[in-house]
């Protein structure tokens, strides 16, 4: 049964590899073998001309400063509002706690497209269209961040906390130096999450922006791909997208095991 369970993820891997390998060895093909070569899985003359060609054509540099801005800015607000959050939850005693915890939850169960307009109509208001800003403010807040990191937090022994108390600790100490220590692997696969999330969001990125000075990589290359200079240079297309996920790919090697072992760590299952 175990050898059956792992040859059925065997052949998923590979089948989900696939359009990976395809849009790398054409992003690697020459033009014409491209749109003669039907579904190439083999480069008789590799090329590295898409990808000089994809890079002078699109402001590359500026989309990847502007998703870098974008992602860890929003990971470093959610960072302090998932743990004030997750440690009023867990720790601090209030009235009509659990339903308002509750409540908070329902955000999991709302797609996020319910909430563009509202989103949008707020931004404007605040003058803020058309900047990184606008992009990072409607997620500041993470329900599912303040989920993960609640459970850990229960986790934490009583006696660590009145021990701080009878040290003297106030509560903001108590939480630096007692809870946060304590829940770095789940702080981890949160950013982890947090960062692949950001880096590849589109729709809300598309709607808010219309500069190059505020587009993130992902909607910067849905207008490359859909300008009439490279609407069919299908290799030039390939390169960019190539450009745009390949540091979540070689993050995700690099980091693979903290990843598994961060998830294993904050009782995900």
């Amino acid at each position: 049964m175990k050898k059956l369970n792992y040859g059925i993820i065997i052949v998923l891997g590979i089948i989900s590899f696939i359009p990976l390998l395809w849009v790398i060895i054409t992003s690697f093909s020459p033009g014409n073998q491209v749109i003669n070569g039907g579904f190439p899985f083999w480069v008789s003359n590799p090329t590295v001309e898409n990808y000089v060609k994809a890079w002078e054509t699109a402001p590359f540099i500026q989309y990847y400063i502007n998703t870098f801005v974008i992602v860890f800015g929003v990971l470093i607000v959610q960072l302090f509002t998932i743990t004030l959050a997750a440690y009023a939850f867990a720790r601090v005693n209030f009235k009509g706690k659990n339903v308002l915890f509750i409540l908070f939850l329902l955000q999991l169960m709302i797609q996020p497209e319910i909430l563009l307009f509202p989103n949008y109509q707020v931004i404007s208001q605040l003058g803020l269209v058309n900047t990184k800003l606008a992009v990072m403010m409607p997620y500041w807040a993470s329900a599912f961040g303040v989920f993960l990191l609640r459970q850990t937090f229960k986790q934490v022994p009583y006696d660590l906390d009145e021990a701080s108390r009878i040290d003297g600790c106030k509560w903001y100490q108590t939480l630096w130096h007692v809870y946060i220590p304590s829940a770095k692997p789940t702080y981890i696969a949160f950013a982890l999450v947090s960062v692949s999330h950001h880096w590849s969001n589109f729709m809300w990125p598309l709607i808010i922006t219309d500069s190059v000075e505020s587009r993130p990589l992902t909607v910067g290359l849905a207008l490359f791909a859909q300008s009439y200079e490279t609407g069919a240079q299908w290799g030039m297309v390939a390169a960019g997208t190539v450009m745009v996920i390949m540091p979540l790919v070689v993050a995700f090697f690099i980091f693979q095991k903290q990843f598994v072992s961060s998830f294993m760590h904050s009782g995900i299952k």
